[in-house]
C-alpha cells in the first residue's frame, strides 16, 4: 500500500487544467492503485490526479462505503468528459479531501453522462444521477481547476474565508498525509 500526500487548496496544480493521458502503461496502473489506497485511507469517495499533484486527467471513485451505494462498484475515469447534463438541479453539502474542514452547499445537475477511458483504454459512457453524478462532477472539475469555492455564492464564500485562509497558512490538521512543498 503506498499513500500519495494529498495536495491542498493554495496549490497551482488545482488550478490547472490536467493534461491529458495517452498511454495506458504500468505506471498508470501502479497510480490507480496508489490513488484508491490514498481516497480509502483518507476517508474520501472521490480522488482526481491532480490531488496528489500530478498533472494526468484522471480520477477515481469508489461511493460503496456510503449507505445506500453499496453495490456501486468503484471506478476509474481517464479522459473523462460530461457530454450531458439535466437541467434540474440540486444543493448537495460537499466535502473535498483537498479542501479539509470546508463544507458547502453546491447545487450541480441532478444527472449527467460521463465518457470516460477505462485501462483496458475502451471509451465508456455511463449515466448517473444521486451521488454517483455529483461525485463525477466534483471529479471533473478539479481536472479543469475548479473547487468548490468556485461554484458558491459570494455569501457562502465570505462565510468561508476564515476556513480558506486558514488552508492556505496550513493551519490544518489532518488523518491523512499532505504535499507540502
Amino acid at each position: 500500500m503506498s499513500l500519495l500526500p494529498i495536495t491542498i487548496y493554495g496549490e497551482e496544480i488545482l488550478r490547472k487544467k490536467a493534461k491529458e493521458i495517452t498511454a495506458i502503461d504500468d505506471e498508470l496502473i501502479t497510480l490507480v492503485k496508489d490513488m484508491f489506497d490514498t481516497m480509502r485511507n483518507a476517508n474520501g469517495i472521490g480522488l482526481a490526479a491532480n490531488q496528489v499533484n500530478l498533472d494526468k486527467q484522471i480520477f477515481i471513485v469508489d461511493i460503496s462505503p456510503v449507505e445506500g451505494y453499496e453495490k456501486v462498484k468503484p471506478l476509474i475515469a481517464i479522459n473523462p468528459k460530461i457530454i450531458a447534463s439535466s437541467n434540474e438541479t440540486e444543493p448537495f453539502e460537499e466535502g473535498c479531501l483537498s479542501l479539509p474542514t470546508l463544507r458547502a452547499d453546491v447545487f450541480r445537475p441532478a444527472a449527467i453522462k460521463l465518457r470516460y477511458l477505462d485501462l483496458n483504454e475502451e471509451e465508456q459512457e455511463i449515466e448517473a444521477d444521486g451521488l454517483l453524478a455529483r461525485v463525477f462532477q466534483h471529479e471533473s472539475d478539479h481536472l479543469i481547476g475548479k473547487l468548490i469555492p468556485d461554484r458558491i455564492d459570494n455569501k457562502s464564500k465570505k462565510k468561508l474565508s476564515n476556513v480558506l485562509d486558514s488552508l492556505l497558512k496550513r493551519q490544518i490538521e489532518t488523518d491523512y498525509p499532505i504535499f507540502i512543498k
